[in-house]
């Protein structure tokens, strides 16, 4: 015995309503009867029920005569249109400046913020103030970006902003509560409901097909309906308001038709070579359907142009693999290849896709077969194999109807309660003002923790499923505190350096004032405080810092008054050395460097005469009693504080000396007596004799380099 079970199906178009008897046989289907009836009056927008009383009239209408054929119908399986889904991109994005590594669930929450955007974007295109008034039926990232860079994952990631885009498809509220209403009218009850797109797609392409990037596009009269398919479900739901209609009015207006006969000429033109048509003026006339489809080819580009421009939008700006077409509309002349055209795909990956396409379905002879079934048998056949129903969970305690076009998550509970995410997070701890070295800066409070979410008394993840009647729980997360900083949060760790002076290691570590009071680094910082950090970076600070004072005042440039001028003397300041090199007391010094001091020279006067380039004076070698006596006559007579001063005599640094140049002439005998001192000998009568070189002479004979003198004393006679 046959299992035979009846299917009586709707699809509720914007010109035109389509009933369907479906009979599944030992689980194949037939398609036993097909009823197409138009609106009496513009009753339905974009997909949505503008008039329940009209579209209810018509479903009555078919109702009425398939119950004639088929007997009692009190169930229907229907769909929302595509055309009525609202598909929306939006932003999102996070400030994470010294958060964590960032997680799974951190990602989450901020999809799910972008998400609640563009559903309040959905919702205000409506001019409708509540955005839950809006199913999710779907969303896909387009993009994360990390410090305004575009990255492949955020997961693990650091820095100091992450944003994610993502374009979302929302289904309004309204449109299944107004279709359920016209069938109420109809006496009819929704026994399973779906979307077109979706029952489109459950026909042609299977679950294992679904892997593959595939635009599935149902071209209607007034709109087509886009839906994409890529890694195993259906990733983006589109629209344009452009179809069918747009090719039946270039007919018209190119050969004065009336609309009612320029649809009919349309569906000609894909089967006979030449069309008959009448005018407006009564004129009849036979045009080879290659000129009519030459005259309109402009209107088939604008068509195609919208539609691949809206599949590269739900398509991350890509073309798809392939794209099949379906509706009345994909009988347009040359549309599959204008349309392969605008996508720069080959021809043979955009087809029309008819009945013929869907396996397990035997249709009646006397039934058309074209691509305008698809949708309406999809219907009949996904709403019974896969149809969508309503769930109810509860959020904080309140109830949520949720339409299940897919695995609804908990994100999905949260979407449809209207709970904003990221007013849930706890808000940022008060920073702190504080200036640092005259330089003011804030430090920002703790962050503020996510909301703490549970499904059935337990912790869950935003993408966790739900099923019908799961409590979920939304907590405020914890708010953040104020800043716990210590200074030396503020102190690069380099500021400390150990180095080695004289052969002793060090440790240097800046010197810290806390509103003029000094402090260690390990102090916490209060609001409003003022903080001076003083650095030790140069051998001059490191010197202070250790107490070498005398080191520092004695690289001072060596300086003298000469006769009222100040005069310095670089070569006899004490010397810096920074690890064997000579520096300056301004030169940085660094971890492990080795200072080293050269101690200042005293000169004398001899000294400082040279480096003035000043003769100190001449001298010349005599001998004397058998010795060699050098005798010496100063240039230059040199007083400090009216004292004159011998050749080797020291100059201190800060001496005021004067310098008298005096005429020089030549050496006398008489000299001899400032180089040695004479004694006579005990047996002298007083009376000696001055020799030169053996020959008596007298004081002021001229001496010579190298003369010999004597003194001598005459024995005295007894």
């Amino acid at each position: 015995m046959k299992n035979n079970h009846k299917i009586f199906a709707l699809d509720i178009g914007t010109r035109s309503v389509v009933g369907i008897i479906l009979e599944e046989i030992d689980g194949t289907f037939q398609v036993s009867d097909i009823l197409i009836e138009e609106h009496k009056k513009r009753a339905m927008l974009d997909g949505q029920i503008h008039d329940v009383p009209a579209v209810s009239q018509v479903i009555s209408s078919i109702k009425g005569q398939l119950e004639r054929r088929h007997g009692p119908l009190h169930k229907v399986c229907v769909a929302a249109a595509g055309r009525a889904l609202k598909t929306e991109t939006s932003l999102s994005t996070v400030n994470i400046k010294g958060k964590p590594l960032l997680q799974k669930n951190d990602i989450l929450h901020l999809e799910l913020s972008a998400v609640q955007q563009a559903q309040a974007l959905a919702a205000e295109q409506e001019n409708d103030t509540k955005s839950y008034h809006y199913y999710c039926v779907g969303y896909s990232v387009l993009y994360y970006r990390l410090d305004g860079e575009e990255i492949g994952s955020l997961i693990d990631q650091q820095g100091d902003e992450a944003s994610v885009e993502i374009i979302a498809t929302f289904l309004p509220r309204v449109v299944v509560e107004s279709l359920i209403a016209a069938l109420t009218r109809a006496d009819l009850e929704m026994e399973a409901l779906t979307l077109e797109p979706i029952a489109a797609i459950n026909v042609l392409i299977p679950e294992s097909m679904r892997r593959l990037n595939v635009a599935l596009v149902d071209i209607g009269a007034g709109t087509s309906d886009i839906a994409i398919t890529n890694k195993g479900t259906v990733i983006a739901y589109g629209m344009v308001p452009t179809a069918g209609d747009e090719i039946t009015e270039a007919i018209s207006n190119e050969l004065l038709l009336d609309f009612p006969l320029a649809e009919q000429a349309k569906r000609e033109l894909q089967t006979e070579g030449d069309i008959t048509v009448t005018d407006i003026l009564g004129f009849e006339t036979i045009i080879p359907s290659h000129e009519v489809i030459e005259k309109v080819m402009p209107a088939v580009s604008r068509l195609s142009g919208e539609i691949s421009k809206e599949i590269l939008r739900l398509n991350n700006g890509k073309p798809p693999q392939a794209v099949m077409l379906v509706g009345g509309g994909s009988l347009t002349p040359e549309l599959p290849g204008q349309l392969a055209s605008s996508l720069h795909l080959p021809p043979n990956r955009v087809a029309v896709r008819g009945v013929e396409a869907i396996q397990n379905i035997t249709i009646s002879d006397e039934i058309t077969k074209g691509p305008e079934l698809v949708t309406p048998i999809g219907i009949a056949i996904a709403a019974k194999q896969t149809p969508v129903q309503y769930i109810t969970s509860y959020v904080n305690g309140q109830p949520v109807r949720l339409f299940e076009v897919k695995d609804l998550t908990v994100g999905d509970c949260i979407l449809a309660a209207g709970l904003k995410v990221s007013k849930w997070h706890g808000i940022p701890g008060v920073g702190l003002f504080v200036s640092v070295n005259g330089q003011d800066i804030s430090l920002p409070g703790g962050h503020g923790q996510p909301p703490i979410i549970e499904k059935n008394g337990y912790q869950a993840a935003l993408d966790e499923v739900i099923k019908n009647n799961d409590h979920i729980s939304v907590l405020k997360g914890n708010d953040g505190g104020p800043p716990q900083v210590i200074i030396g949060d503020l102190v690069d760790s380099s500021s400390s350096k150990e180095i080695v002076v004289d052969g002793k290691t060090y440790t240097l570590t800046p010197h810290v004032y806390r509103n003029n009071m000094r402090v260690s680094l390990d102090e916490i910082i209060q609001d409003r405080d003022s903080i001076r950090i003083e650095f030790v970076d140069t051998l001059l600070d490191g010197l202070t810092y250790l107490g070498y004072d005398n080191w520092i005042e004695n690289t001072k440039p060596y300086r003298i008054s000469i006769n009222g001028k100040d005069t310095f003397f670089p070569s006899f300041s004490g010397k810096l050395f920074l690890n064997g090199v000579e520096a300056k007391l301004s030169s940085k010094i660094q971890q492990g460097d080795a200072v080293s001091f050269k101690s200042a020279h005293t000169p004398t006067i001899n000294e400082i005469l040279i480096k003035k380039q000043l003769v100190p004076g001449s001298s010349i070698h005599i001998t004397f009693n058998g010795k060699e006596i050098e005798l010496k006559k100063d240039s230059t007579r040199i007083l400090r504080n009216g004292i004159r001063l011998e050749m080797d005599d020291p100059v201190f640094p800060g001496d005021s000396i004067e310098m008298e140049e005096q005429p020089m002439s030549g050496f006398i005998f008489q000299d001899l007596f400032n180089a040695v001192e004479i004694s006579m000998p005990s047996h002298s009568n007083g009376h000696f004799v001055l020799l030169k070189n053996g020959v008596e002479t007298t004081f002021y004979e001229e001496v010579q380099q190298g003369d010999t003198l004597e003194i001598v004393w005459p024995q005295s006679s007894h």
